[in-house]
């Protein structure tokens, strides 16, 4: 699910500030880069933002400032090398002049930072704490989406159950519909010839075996029932709602596939439309 969040924890002379962006992903992946200072500060951002948020792509922004005295120099040298090899191969393979140049390097945030000679402890404390106040305000905005989307999904498969019971009263007629055709086909054909009415039960029972879709009716009707209930719960729903969405989906096509029947054809590419937008929210689902 999307949404933003931003903490700040401030200590004496010192700011340290977090910012989080979430789009939608299936499982959770968090990208969060520390200087080298600060590599034990990761361990505290993915266990903060992995206790709130479940699913999601979360993009983690740093920055942290003392205006205090005693500042010195962190120079990331592996990261450093990394954007001079780059530079290399951009010049090479344009063949051009690379003229990246180490003041150039130093201009780079994430190459050279500085840093106080505090202790590394205080500031993981503030990155906690920034971290803690940036996920509640990304959850608050989630929580808020979340709504929307309930009320999305209400209508959506409440449309689906709508277009179900028009199909399940109209399966049986469809035999008794193709009975009457075929006979009248037959008779146009013979003319006075009297028909064959064991071959026409046979044919008419044929069809009514092919074309019987209860098994199907009945399941979907389960399925929108169990998607129906999991909407309510209160823990994480998004897989659940994922797999019901996926069983609905195989119910639907097998009764589109058996259907001879324009009426209850047109009813199940209704259904897969409101399908596929439930199965695109649902990627917005915890």
């Amino acid at each position: 699910m999307t949404g933003y969040g931003k903490g700040i924890s401030v200590r004496d002379n010192k700011t340290l500030t977090v910012e989080l962006k979430a789009v939608n992903n299936r499982f959770l992946e968090i990208n969060a880069r520390l200087p080298k200072y600060l590599v034990a500060g990761e361990g505290i951002v993915r266990q903060t933002i992995s206790s709130v948020v479940r699913r999601g792509t979360i993009d983690f922004y740093f920055d942290y400032k003392d205006l205090g005295s005693d500042k010195t120099l962190c120079i990331d040298y592996e990261l450093a090398a990394k954007y001079k090899e780059a530079a290399d191969e951009i010049a090479a393979r344009l063949n051009v002049k690379n003229e990246l140049s180490t003041t150039d390097m130093m201009k780079f945030g994430d190459v050279v930072t500085v840093v106080s000679e505090t202790n590394t402890e205080l500031i993981c404390e503030m990155l906690q704490e920034a971290t803690k106040q940036a996920v509640d305000a990304l959850n608050e905005m989630r929580i808020k989406e979340g709504e929307s989307v309930y009320r999305d999904f209400v209508v959506l498969i409440n449309n689906i159950k709508e277009h179900l019971e028009f199909i399940k009263g109209r399966a049986p007629v469809v035999v008794t519909e193709y009975r009457e055709k075929l006979k009248k086909r037959i008779e146009e054909y013979l003319g006075e010839i009297e028909p064959d009415e064991a071959r026409i039960v046979n044919e008419v029972a044929f069809f009514a075996d092919k074309a019987d879709i209860n098994e199907e009716i009945s399941r979907l009707g389960s399925h929108i029932g169990q998607f129906i209930a999991a909407l309510e719960l209160s823990d994480e729903v998004g897989r659940k709602l994922d797999f019901i969405s996926q069983e609905m989906n195989r119910e639907i096509n097998t009764m589109g596939s058996k259907s001879n029947d324009i009426e209850i054809t047109n009813r199940v590419v209704a259904m897969k439309n409101e399908l596929e937008k439930i199965k695109e929210q649902i990627r917005n689902v915890e």
